[in-house]
């Protein structure tokens, strides 16, 4: 087991959450080597009165969830929340929790394309919530009871071989093609040198065509959204750990016609342009 403090990537402010929130992260099991990143969860226990919203750009893959947590927005409402388990799709805005109260939330992470190998068309689920039913068959009260007795360590196994047991009866061709886009997408989020489309169908022996196929159907978004979403998070990413970034320089990395372009983009998802990004961060480094 793993407390989380060195990839904070997709966190909005990462230093002002850990004031709040425990986040830890476990590896995943060999059967899903490729289709999984790892597990997380978070759990927090705030003072009466107190509310910490947080804002997280998330990573292209689709969570399997189990837990407490408010659900996204604004205004969830009054808590507690009610244990539940959903698939919650690639999130191609900020997603948005207020967070009270005492709870917690245990989720499995999937590559950019592995939740292909489960649900047969991805690109349905994206931006989408969802109850799992028909998916992955998941107690998510035995998941909540091994969390109660021994926190992530006790709980991920649990979910895990609920998923498992939920590919037994999924087509081999179809596991694999998820395996595959999953690898083609690790290059876009290793491979900074890589900024097209045409770049990546070129290293996985497909036309861009058919590529673009491939990644609606088992990431829910398109290679050239994955290429981008990375290099943004990146960016955020710099900034958050107090680095200065020559903004111009990544614009040109992440094959921008211009500055300007990216301040576009990096404001449209983060909400906030990446100059003012850069000052919050600074503000709550310890």
């Amino acid at each position: 087991m793993q407390t989380t403090s060195g990839d904070t990537r997709g966190i909005v402010s990462p230093s002002r959450m850990f004031q709040h929130v425990r986040l830890e992260r476990h590896p995943t099991p060999s059967e899903l080597t490729g289709l999984l990143d790892w597990f997380w969860s978070v759990r927090w226990d705030l003072p009466a009165g107190l509310t910490h919203r947080q804002d997280v750009v998330s990573q292209p893959g689709v969570n399997v969830s189990v837990g407490t947590a408010p659900p996204p927005g604004f205004a969830p409402g009054v808590g507690p929340y009610p244990l539940r388990c959903n698939i919650c799709g690639v999130a191609t805005g900020v997603v948005t929790r207020m967070l009270a109260g005492c709870a917690w939330n245990l989720a499995a992470k999937t590559t950019t394309g592995g939740f292909g190998a489960w649900c047969d068309d991805v690109s349905a689920l994206t931006d989408a919530v969802c109850d799992p039913s028909g998916l992955i068959d998941v107690d998510d009260s035995a998941v909540a009871s091994a969390f109660a007795d021994g926190g992530i360590e006790a709980a991920a196994p649990v979910l895990g071989q609920a998923m498992i047991r939920s590919l037994e009866v999924r087509p081999a061709g179809r596991i694999r093609l998820a395996r595959q886009v999953a690898a083609v997408a690790g290059c876009a989020e290793r491979d900074r040198s890589i900024t097209r489309i045409e770049q990546l169908a070129t290293n996985s022996g497909v036309t861009p065509r058919t590529l673009q196929r491939m990644f609606a159907s088992c990431a829910g978004v398109s290679p050239t959204w994955v290429i981008r979403r990375w290099r943004l998070i990146d960016a955020a990413e710099l900034v958050s750990r107090g680095q200065q970034v020559d903004w111009a320089s990544v614009a040109s990395d992440l094959g921008y016609s211009d500055q300007a372009h990216l301040t576009r983009d990096f404001t449209t998802t983060l909400g906030i342009a990446p100059a003012a990004y850069a000052r919050a961060q600074r503000q709550v480094q310890p």
